[in-house]
């Protein structure tokens, strides 16, 4: 078939991959000049089945509130007239309960895990660079109640599928040497084995380059999308400012654009944008760098090393569509990363980046047909979009082709929620 994949962040790469792989003639539309441009641009680079909990918890709430008056909280809300976050929010808090994050964590651990073994397929395959970095990432934490309540947070995990580690101060130095020096500021880590890294914007784009040149994929950069026109129980055109494309199937991978071109056929998507910082440093001859990533879980500032850099990412702030920032909005982070790596990098030369995650309450994409017949989601990966990309291109793929997919997909399709 002919197929028209709208988005070409990594959610939207990844699909056209599996599905030019089908034999499709696949057209990706992107309003930028290239791969990855937007929320796949700089983000944790962490592929984290290892921290696959669902944010909506019984705590969420509190912390919420408590960053109305402390604005250092890495999960920050900033309240505006905008009906669409209050909606949002609404559907947020209903995830809220035990019951209901214990069922959104199982769900999204079960598309993690499946995704980290199709990230696999792509390498095997295109042989595409990214700064990967295999072996497992580790989780850090400083005082002995937070080591206790993470620890027994790991339950969940374990029971449904994810390998993980308990260690000690010196467990921890072990596995990631550059602690060492810090090692009697934390009370122990958790590792998870299967956890990696590796930068989704290179990914994209070697990714992108593979499709376009060993596999037919077209890719109309500098298009911006104006509407879905449909007709009937099906999708007649997608229009755009340089002209109208046709096609037998649509994948609708926009992030949080995507409810803004849904809305008007009839689809309504609980997908709003949840602001994230990140910063990406050199790495000199001279700095003891960690050589995994992982999360300083006190302050919820995680990190990733990408060859001779490394990322710094922190915050889920609730601000809308703005993607502005300034040099204090770095500055928990900045304070978080020196305490525990005071020699990681040349802090001195950052560059600076926020971007949108597109989220859904439960924290789980939307995948498979949405109302007509030939429009496929595969949208509202959130904070996981690098982590979840490969197996939602496959699942698309396989749903496009008719195929049951491999994994189940409770509690991510549009029918069931």
């Amino acid at each position: 078939m002919k197929v028209l994949v709208l988005g070409s962040g990594v959610v939207g790469v990844t699909a056209a991959y599996f599905l030019a792989r089908d034999g499709h003639e696949v057209t990706v539309i992107d309003r930028q000049p290239r791969a990855a441009n937007e929320t796949s641009f700089a983000n944790a680079g962490l592929v984290a089945p290892g921290h696959a909990y669902a944010w909506a918890s019984p705590k969420a709430p509190k912390i919420l509130w408590k960053s109305l008056f402390s604005p250092d909280q890495a999960l920050r809300l900033k309240l505006r007239a905008d009906p669409r976050m209050w909606a949002w929010f609404l559907l947020f808090l209903r995830q809220c309960t035990a019951e209901r994050a214990r069922a959104n964590t199982i769900n999204k651990l079960r598309l993690c895990l499946y995704s980290r073994e199709r990230l696999h397929d792509i390498v095997a395959d295109t042989d595409v660079a990214f700064d990967g970095q295999g072996g497992g990432c580790i989780y850090v934490y400083r005082t002995p109640e937070n080591f206790e309540a993470g620890v027994a947070h790991t339950g969940i995990l374990r029971d449904n599928g994810m390998p993980l580690e308990v260690l000690d101060p010196d467990g921890a130095v072990e596995k990631e040497p550059a602690l060492d020096p810090v090692k009697h500021k934390i009370a122990g880590a958790i590792f998870a084995p299967l956890d990696e890294s590796g930068d989704a914007h290179i990914f994209s784009n070697g990714l992108a380059d593979h499709c376009r040149e060993k596999l037919g994929v077209t890719f109309a950069f500098e298009t911006t999308i104006r509407a879905i026109d449909v007709e009937g129980d099906r999708v007649r055109r997608v229009v755009t400012d340089k002209g109208d494309h046709m096609a037998d199937a649509y994948v609708l991978s926009l992030g949080c654009d995507s409810p803004f071109l849904a809305r008007p056929i009839g689809i309504k998507l609980p997908i709003y944008p949840v602001k994230g910082y990140s910063v990406t440093l050199p790495v000199g001859q001279r700095n003891a760098a960690p050589v995994m990533g992982g999360v300083d879980e006190e302050n919820l500032v995680a990190w990733a090393r990408m060859g001779d850099r490394i990322r710094l990412t922190s915050t889920a702030e609730f601000s809308g569509y703005d993607r502005s920032h300034k040099p204090e909005d770095f500055r928990a982070m900045f304070a978080a990363a020196r305490d525990l790596f005071p020699d990681a990098a040349d802090y001195d030369q950052p560059s600076y980046w926020a971007g949108l995650r597109p989220m859904t309450p439960e924290g789980t994409p939307f995948l498979g047909k949405a109302l007509y017949e030939n429009l496929f989601l595969n949208t509202g990966q959130g904070h996981m979009g690098w982590t979840m990309a490969h197996g939602s291109g496959k699942i698309t793929a396989d749903l496009v082709a008719g195929r049951a997919p491999e994994i189940d997909l409770a509690g991510m399709t549009l029918a069931d929620r």
